[in-house]
């Protein structure tokens, strides 16, 4: 059944682009000119079949036309788009702004593309835009609230946000970015927001976020509760925190919080996991939170990492050498 409906669809696309075509070229046989709306047709025919290349043909034919130009511009952005071309894309987009700046499609074309680009600051003006013109738009208003949150105006972000109180009594990601700017910020309040959102919702990434929080704000205790249960559900490999990473927050904040070995303990196990930031834990020696004693382990751990990785960088280079001697004797 579904192989019928989509073998009926392509053939209700073939017969419209025939029968565009088969008006086009009555027209040309009768020394007549084929009209912008008609190659605009042709173009979004060949659009809805994939023929990315005919249909940028066509259209760009149509956009030659005041009357098909927004139309076929924003579908030469759209191809330009899927086929990944986005500075082309980004280009065609802006280019209708240039002479619409309020056109809400483009906008919000323009604004995503430069996300794809990463150009974050000409996306933030885009939607900045948006916003002024669409001011009730919670869609745009969460896209803005992102694209702030990635600049690291996380202030913003969270205002951004709190605009739109209804969208966000029910939108989980808006929530979920809303704890995370105020978490960036150091608010307490992003302890009840994050909590309140993984008491419903499931992510080891926002988990670690919280639990960094409860540890800024000296709630060791429930830090390490939130530290081992994102331990216990990280993957084995490929995961955002790594394993070694959760184990290291899970070090510090024993090593802060307590005066035994368990920190250190934990700390080597890191390493031994894969933990390889020699900076992170050189901060964590210079915390007056540490004891002595635990003080100069962390210095006996950094030291073994700094010897390990100087023997794997003359590992490496003696293996170098050693190929460089094969390939000369050939």
């Amino acid at each position: 059944m579904k192989k019928d409906r989509i073998t009926k669809k392509i053939s209700l696309f073939y017969l419209l682009l025939i029968s565009v075509l088969f008006s086009f070229f009555c027209l040309s046989c009768a020394g007549m000119a084929a009209s912008a709306e008609e190659y605009y047709s042709i173009g979004m025919a060949f659009y809805d079949l994939g023929k990315f290349e005919d249909a940028e043909k066509w259209l760009s034919r149509a956009r030659q036309a005041d009357r098909t130009y927004v139309a076929s511009q924003y579908n030469l952005g759209r191809i330009a788009f899927e086929r990944k071309r986005f500075s082309d894309a980004a280009g065609l987009f802006e280019g209708i702004l240039k002479k619409d700046p309020d056109n809400l499609l483009a906008l919000r074309a323009a604004a995503y593309t430069r996300i794809k680009m990463g150009d974050i600051e000409r996306a933030q003006r885009h939607y900045s835009k948006l916003l002024e013109l669409v001011p009730e738009s919670a869609d745009d208003g969460y896209n803005h609230a992102l694209v702030l949150f990635a600049m690291n105006r996380f202030e913003e972000s969270e205002e951004t946000l709190n605009r739109f109180p209804f969208a966000l009594s029910d939108n989980k990601d808006m929530q979920l970015l809303r704890a995370r700017s105020q978490g960036k910020q150091n608010k307490v309040e992003a302890i009840d927001s994050f909590a309140a959102w993984l008491s419903v919702n499931s992510d080891n990434k926002a988990r670690y976020e919280y639990a960094h929080v409860l540890e800024h704000h000296e709630f060791y205790a429930r830090a390490l509760e939130e530290l081992r249960k994102a331990l216990e559900d990280a993957p084995a490999v490929s995961a955002d925190p790594a394993k070694n990473e959760i184990r290291f927050a899970i070090a510090r904040v024993l090593l802060i919080a307590e005066t035994s070995n368990e920190g250190i303990t934990e700390m080597q196990g890191a390493v031994n996991d894969g933990f390889n930031n020699i900076e992170a834990i050189e901060k964590l020696i210079t915390s007056d939170k540490i004891s002595a004693a635990n003080r100069n382990s962390l210095r006996d751990i950094a030291d073994n990492m700094r010897r390990a990785v100087i023997a794997a960088e003359e590992e490496a280079e003696s293996e170098e050498t050693q190929e460089e001697e094969n390939t000369d004797e050939i």
